[in-house]
């Protein structure tokens, strides 16, 4: 499915028989939300009917939205990382294997 990406997906949207299908269900803004009400599918989605004029400010309405929603989830992933644990060179050359002699093989 075709979709816009930032740092994640923002939304996918498919042609269908009847309608365009905007994809993953909005939420987070009270006011956007009830102005799509009338382009909700059964699961949440968006169905824009084909017979009627693709609202194109509510889909950039939806985006801006998205890439807010994006952009704070990138922030909250790179605030909540610990660091790496650093390992000391000498440690490094402990874990090498111990050569056995080939004599010493069966």
């Amino acid at each position: 499915m075709p979709a816009f990406r930032l740092r994640g997906i923002l939304i996918y949207f498919a042609a269908f028989k009847h309608h365009i299908g905007l994809f993953p269900p909005v939420s987070g803004d009270a006011n956007l939300e009830k102005a799509l009400a009338p382009y909700a599918g059964p699961k949440g989605n968006l169905r824009f009917p084909l017979g009627q004029a693709i609202p194109y400010g509510l889909v950039q309405r939806i985006v801006q939205l998205r890439v807010k929603q994006d952009s704070s989830k990138v922030v909250a992933k790179t605030t909540s990382r610990v660091p790496a644990r650093s390992v000391s060179p000498s440690k490094t050359l402990q874990r090498k294997r111990k050569r056995v002699p080939l004599t010493a093989r069966a």
